[in-house]
């Protein structure tokens, strides 16, 4: 098994419990044959809760709420938002999550700079921004050594939801999209741009390209 290779899965439109216990599932069965994954994809509108979260919109709404093992608080994903989930063996990259925290961001920053963006980040405050309004944000889980969940960043979506919560915890906090800055792309090519720019930005020189979720066999 080649460690520099990846696999990136477009997986389209989906539901957002439904994927994640398909994460939990893979890093449950993988073992130190398993090459890291890159699930690239969209969600149904849905706000979602770290583990550490008590907060709920405060406006009520048709949008479900779903608490999950992630870190971070409260946010929101919706269509036209990209989401890349990162299922890494951190343990066999012997990297560390503060490390992998700051590969992601750079990663975001590479992909928004490719389109004439200046993306920052903040201290104590994960994420990307642009002018202090928030673009992307992350949430990591790591279980025996493996990582998922990931990163979301907004594309062109409707922001409004997250006029109802603190985003990620901080109150008055703004967000933006990148077509609000003037980018007029196809998110699937922002996904693509985007996990190029991350595998090499986490040191992987192959990327496989697949559609759906596989399974690992025990």
């Amino acid at each position: 098994m080649n460690v520099h290779q990846i696999l990136v899965r477009k997986l389209g439109r989906v539901d957002y419990q439904k994927t994640v216990e398909e994460m939990q599932e893979f890093t449950r069965r993988r073992h130190s044959e398993v090459r890291d994954e890159l699930w690239v994809l969209e969600h149904h509108p849905v706000y979602t809760q770290g583990y550490t979260c008590n907060q709920l919109p405060f406006a009520s709404s048709n949008i479900p709420i779903v608490s999950t093992d992630r870190g971070g608080q409260i946010t929101y994903h919706g269509p036209g938002q990209l989401v890349v989930y990162l299922l890494l063996d951190i343990k066999r990259r012997n990297q560390g999550v503060r490390n992998l925290i700051n590969s992601i961001e750079t990663g975001v920053i590479a992909t928004l700079q490719y389109y004439g963006i200046e993306g920052q980040v903040r201290h104590k405050a994960p994420g990307v921004y642009v002018k202090e309004r928030k673009v992307a944000s992350l949430g990591i889980r790591v279980s025996r050594g493996c990582t998922y969940h990931g990163l979301s960043l907004n594309v062109d979506m409707d922001t409004s939801p997250f006029e109802s919560i603190d985003v990620c915890g901080y109150k008055d906090l703004d967000v933006t999209t990148m077509h609000e800055t003037g980018v007029n792309c196809d998110l699937n090519e922002i996904a693509t741009r985007c996990a190029e720019e991350l595998a090499q930005e986490l040191g992987y020189l192959q990327i496989t390209y697949v559609k759906g979720v596989n399974s690992v066999k025990e």
